[in-house]
């Protein structure tokens, strides 16, 4: 932008001097150094702080699938990258173990109950005493939470999708075995229900950032289209500012680098994020109160950038 609008500047000095309005000297043409330095000072220099702008990003949810019982699979139905609502069967896991311990809990607890009646009959004829009915009613209070949970461990078999989505890289298949270990899930599943889109900013211009600014999004799988939104949520850390529990004092490091803070956005249009792909990518602008009129060279210069997708992959 700071070289159109130079050369925009050197063609009205050769018109002017053409017409001979301006002297043909080198002090006329030296006055384009002095364009430039103008240039910078009110215009491109603020509008680092005044419009802001940074990399851009749909960002979504990757769900690792792990089942909450183990077995060997008998059916998996899904197909890759095929849309899912929350509750559609991903897989089914051989669920003939899982019954037989609800049945035999079932008849036990059936047992103890009658027992529990037999006792409380004789209890109340003086013929038993309250400790065993004590006794057999803890029994089957236990058979009815162990009865429970061997029904929930049944319904666990048939693992659905958590949310509305797809699942991608689908290579289960019937005769394997998936275990409850978190670090070997069964299969991938993207969430499509809600995309964040998010943008990055220097960390030396996010004091200027506040929520409810309006944001412009020129992204590289919609050229010539501007998203427009606002700042939803400015998140408060970085990568260099966790501290992870191992045991040990966190080593200094030399190389210390001002990471950008990440800026949650929300797109005006509701079902505008929903369309975009996951890990599209563009650059966003946010207008904030501060060098207003530096604005007007930001919106071009996005503008400009949208149409150049066009062209540049």
């Amino acid at each position: 932008m700071l070289a159109f609008l130079t050369l925009c500047y050197v063609a009205v000095l050769a018109l002017l001097v053409w017409r001979r309005i301006l002297p043909n000297k080198p002090i006329t043409w030296l006055s384009t150094l002095a364009w430039i330095v103008l240039l910078l000072a009110v215009f491109f220099i603020p509008m680092q702080w005044g419009a802001p702008s940074g990399p851009a990003r749909i960002l979504t949810y990757s769900v690792q699938i792990i089942p909450n019982v183990a077995g060997e699979v008998i059916e998996v139905p899904v197909v890759p990258n095929e849309q899912l609502k929350e509750g559609d069967v991903l897989f089914r896991i051989d669920p003939t173990t899982y019954e037989a311990a609800v049945q035999a809990t079932r008849a036990q607890l059936e047992l103890q109950k009658l027992r529990l009646d037999q006792y409380s009959k004789l209890a109340a004829r003086d013929a038993g005493t309250q400790f065993k009915v004590e006794e057999t009613q803890a029994e089957v209070t236990r058979l009815e939470a162990e009865l429970e949970a061997a029904e929930w461990n049944l319904r666990e078999t048939t693992v659905r999708a958590p949310s509305d989505g797809y699942a991608t890289f689908v290579t289960l298949r019937p005769g394997q075995r998936v275990v409850t270990v978190p670090l070997q899930s069964a299969m991938t599943f993207i969430e499509t229900s809600r995309n964040l889109v998010t943008a990055q900013i220097a960390q030396i211009y996010i004091r200027h950032i506040k929520i409810g600014q309006p944001v412009e999004i020129a992204f590289k799988s919609r050229p010539g289209k501007i998203f427009t939104g606002e700042v939803r949520t400015i998140i408060q850390v970085t990568s260099g500012g966790q501290g992870v529990i191992g045991g040990r004092i966190p080593r200094a490091t030399l190389d210390v680098v001002a990471e950008p803070v990440v800026v949650r956005i929300e797109l005006d249009d509701p079902d505008a994020a929903a369309d975009l792909p996951a890990g599209t990518v563009g650059t966003a602008a946010i207008y904030t109160q501060s060098a207003v009129m530096t604005h007007i060279i930001r919106k071009v210069t996005v503008r400009i950038e949208s149409l150049l997708n066009y062209l540049i992959p």
